[in-house]
């Protein structure tokens, strides 16, 4: 048998603003109805000024250190999952790192996290999978290791964007190890990847006469007198004075802020996770695991589903090619089929566009129907909660639902030892991952600390004018003073330019 490695618990750190939804509609002239009853936004967590994702992520982690009593020296690997990367070269995790060790370096030594290995995984969404499936691997090793994989994002789109409405942002840290008392994940990963478009944040380039040209003829159009020859002047004089924007030719330029094709996006997710579905059941039923002959349909073991979710409502809006894809060639099937009608099949169609609207029609009726309600309420509802409130958390979108699921489950006396627990994560780019876990005994004690929702009900509201300066930047200071929390203090100028400078905030 191989080993039993899993997650012995989870933390999270969620900025402690957030935006209404009801104050996004009427900033934007948007149907508050269409996002709250249509996608499900009921709010979304802003980051303030002192905050990026290396605080977010480092007080997720010290959370996990603190309330489970670790040495930091035992900690062997912190692996961090984001797509919202500090720098070009040098890890987000180790700023992190560098937090965790002015916080617990008076306790347990300046080197206590000298030989932690860390290292930054990125691939859109799915970034914290990747570096939670590698540090499973790494765990199973060795039972005396000790393993963190952390996730943290701003997910940011420009203002006035359509995806503006689903920003969110937060940190989490999950720590990895043998006989883990919430969830033992088993070693069977379904993956499917198809290079594409759909989301990306690429580097950009400006030509430098180009900007300069924009900014005169904007001084123009304000009335500036101007010679025609100023703009050369102005280059000559740049470079020869070192100016660092105007030594090439050339501005290359880096935004947080993606370019995407939201309806390419949403069906590259629904086939990347059809396809690695169908390969996780292949191995699934060549390990034995799954008899389809004795019981044909894999997603009913599964108690619960977990799904990245970029917006709450999304993977119930996506699960039905799965529903279908995992129960149609069952005899009790048939009276659904007759009901809807049997299932588009692009052959029959001459345009891509036809198969998709058709698609999304057939879509649209399975997910009205009586048995898939049923099915969304019993296995997947309980995950969308957090999103609801929160918004899209990126990397750490799948492990929000996951603790979402399981601490409603908590609440509501449901007894979840042995249930299965299945994972369908996402990253744009585009890869899935299907995987599987099992509740451990121990799983209503590390549950009953999460106080998940019970942090969101502490969150100060913004008003539209407070977010529209986050947003920009124009901010300087805090919104809220923090408190018992790590800070980002200045990013370095001049000889420390791009350095970046924490602190802790007693």
């Amino acid at each position: 048998m191989p080993p039993r490695v899993g997650l012995d618990d989870i933390a999270v750190h969620i900025p402690a603003l957030y935006l209404p939804m009801e104050t996004f509609a009427e900033l934007r002239n948007q149907d508050f109805g269409k996002l709250s009853k249509g996608l499900g936004l009921l709010g979304m967590s802003v980051p303030d000024v002192h905050q990026d994702p290396a605080t977010m992520a480092a007080m997720a982690v010290a959370e996990l250190i603190d309330r489970n009593r670790l040495d930091p020296r035992a900690i062997g690997r912190l692996y961090l999952g984001t797509e919202s990367a500090l720098d070009g070269a040098k890890p987000t995790a180790t700023y992190i790192l560098q937090m965790l060790t002015m916080r617990y370096a008076p306790t347990h030594g300046a080197d206590c996290f000298s030989r932690c290995d860390v290292v930054d995984l990125t691939f859109a969404c799915i970034g914290a999978v990747d570096a939670l499936h590698n540090t499973l691997d790494w765990v199973a090793q060795d039972p005396e290791r000790i393993g963190v994989v952390a996730f943290a994002d701003n997910a940011k789109y420009e203002r006035g964007s359509p995806g503006e409405y689903t920003q969110g942002a937060g940190g989490g840290a999950m720590l990895v190890t043998h006989s883990p008392r919430l969830l033992s994940i088993s070693p069977s990963v379904g993956v499917s990847t198809r290079p594409v478009h759909d989301f990306f944040k690429p580097r950009r380039e400006l030509s430098t006469r180009t900007l300069l040209q924009d900014v005169l003829q904007a001084a123009e159009a304000e009335g500036a007198q101007l010679p025609p020859e100023l703009l050369d002047r102005l280059l000559a004089r740049l470079k020869a004075q070192e100016h660092p924007l105007v030594q090439d030719d050339v501005l290359s330029l880096h935004k947080d802020t993606p370019l995407f094709d939201g309806p390419l996006s949403n069906r590259c997710y629904r086939e990347a996770v059809k396809l690695a579905f169908g390969h996780f059941r292949e191995q699934a039923i060549a390990s034995g695991r799954f008899d389809p002959e004795r019981d044909p349909v894999l997603t009913e073991q599964w108690a619960r589903i977990v799904l990245h979710l970029p917006y709450a409502f999304q993977g119930k809006r996506m699960f039905p090619d799965l529903y279908h894809h995992d129960r149609q060639d069952l005899p009790e099937y048939a009276a659904l089929n007759a009901e809807l009608g049997p299932a588009p099949q692009p052959e029959a169609f001459e345009q891509v566009q036809e198969y998709e609207r058709a698609s999304e029609d057939y879509r649209r009726r399975l997910s009205k129907t009586s048995a898939y309600r049923q099915f969304v309420n019993q296995r997947i509802e309980r995950g969308q909660r957090a999103s609801s409130l929160v918004g899209n958390q990126y990397t750490g979108s799948l492990f929000l639902a996951l603790m979402s699921t399981l601490e409603c489950d908590f609440h509501e006396g449901n007894e979840m030892v042995g249930e299965r627990i299945g994972l369908c994560a996402y990253g744009s780019g585009a890869k899935s991952k299907v995987f599987e876990g099992t509740v451990e005994a121990g799983w209503r004690d590390i549950v009953a600390r999460f106080k998940l929702f019970e942090g969101l009900e502490k969150r100060q509201a913004l008003d539209g004018v407070q977010y529209e300066a986050l947003h920009r930047r124009a901010q300087l200071s805090s919104i809220r003073s923090p408190r018992q929390e790590f800070v980002l203090e200045r990013v370095g100028s001049g000889a420390d330019e791009g350095q970046r400078f924490y602190g802790w905030a007693p």
